[in-house]
């Protein structure tokens, strides 16, 4: 469905509560959830980003174990959801490599807890995701990502806004919402 979509999920740079630019840990629920969640709604590829090869090992080892490994025998919906998962060790080597892998630059669509002045709406930005060409959303962990990111990108996706004024949700979930935003059905939508 959505194959000139793709999503990186950021662990560096990003800020940490101190608002000090860190390395932030990749964790294999990430790794998991994030995977099955982009499979599900036809994200081509899913990248995790960290320059720290100690992580990139720690990702490897998960998903060679699900998609080479005893995983792939023992679950193979897993298999299938973490097949599209990479790695890169910076937000310029992911859109490299989907250049590389597609011959198309990618525009990215960054997405934060705040508004900023460029922020578009899901509906604006669906129509825009119809357009050809290769589009890399991105999401930041820790405290969200380095200005500069967000300065750079050729789009800048509404905040969720929550009922209550509490606004820190877990990136899986965050992702899971958005993704079903722009590219989920509504079964009954003709009931």
């Amino acid at each position: 469905m959505s194959s000139n979509i793709h999503l990186a999920l950021v662990h560096f740079p990003v800020y940490n509560k101190g608002g000090e630019i860190v390395v932030s840990s990749v964790t294999t629920l990430d790794v998991h959830d994030i995977s099955r969640t982009c499979r599900t709604y036809g994200v081509e590829s899913f990248y995790l980003i960290t320059p720290l090869e100690t992580q990139q090992r720690l990702v490897r080892r998960v998903v060679d174990h699900w998609v080479t490994g005893h995983g792939a025998e023992y679950n193979p919906t897993r298999k299938e959801a973490l097949v599209r998962t990479r790695m890169g060790n910076s937000l310029q080597d992911v859109l490299d490599d989907i250049r590389e892998r597609t011959g198309q630059d990618a525009k990215t669509l960054i997405t934060d807890a705040k508004t900023f002045p460029q922020s578009i709406g899901y509906e604006r930005m669906k129509a825009v995701l119809g357009e050809s060409g290769q589009f890399l959303l991105v999401f930041g962990t820790g405290w969200g990502l380095e200005k500069r990111i967000v300065q750079d990108a050729d789009y800048v996706l509404a905040p969720i806004e929550g009922v209550n004024g509490f606004n820190h949700l877990p990136v899986r979930g965050a992702i899971a919402i958005i993704l079903d935003r722009l590219f989920g059905r509504d079964p009954l939508r003709n009931q």
